[in-house]
């Protein structure tokens, strides 16, 4: 192999360890058997929830996350291997994948890494059934706010109930 292959080999694994690096999940998943439509639509998909997703050879993965100081299954790394990784949202790329993969069979999740822990396939499944984190979110406001909304609803029954009894006092 010349020079210039193997420079141009060690810039795109240099990239990956880029993308790897500036992400905080990463899901694995073997897209053969999908359809042009089908693959274009899960590109959509991850796009409007900022994920990033190409299909990369395993031995360019195995060797940037070997650079990046990330240990990975064997397993993961074979056959046709696509990535989808996730710089915000570290249960996006499982959630999209996972639901995506109900409807289309030939999409099967591998594995993959959240923040910084190895997953296996049925750990992503699990993860992808978390709400998004603006959902997580709201559901600890809603947490948050409840006692306040209870002492609100006490203060205002008091209140209701003061001004029943006042009419009924002042007519004696």
């Amino acid at each position: 192999m010349s020079e210039q292959a193997i420079a141009k080999k060690q810039q795109e694994v240099d990239a990956i360890v880029e993308r790897i690096n500036n992400s905080i999940s990463f899901v694995v998943v073997d897209y053969l058997g999908l359809t042009v439509s089908e693959v274009t639509e899960l590109r959509k998909q991850l796009r409007d929830e900022d994920v990033f997703f190409k299909v990369i050879k395993n031995t360019m993965m195995r060797r940037a996350l070997d650079q990046a100081g990330i240990e990975y299954h064997e397993e993961v790394f074979q056959g046709p291997t696509a990535v989808a990784f996730s710089a915000e949202d570290a249960v996006a790329p499982a959630r999209i994948l996972a639901n995506f993969a109900k409807d289309a069979d030939a999409l099967t999740l591998k594995g993959g890494v959240i923040d910084g822990k190895i997953m296996s396939k049925e750990e992503i499944h699990k993860i992808a059934s978390l709400p998004s984190r603006d959902g997580l979110l709201s559901m600890l406001l809603s947490v948050l706010q409840a006692p306040v909304r209870n002492v609100a609803y006490a203060v205002k029954a008091v209140q209701d109930k003061m001004e029943e009894d006042a009419p009924a006092e002042a007519a004696e």
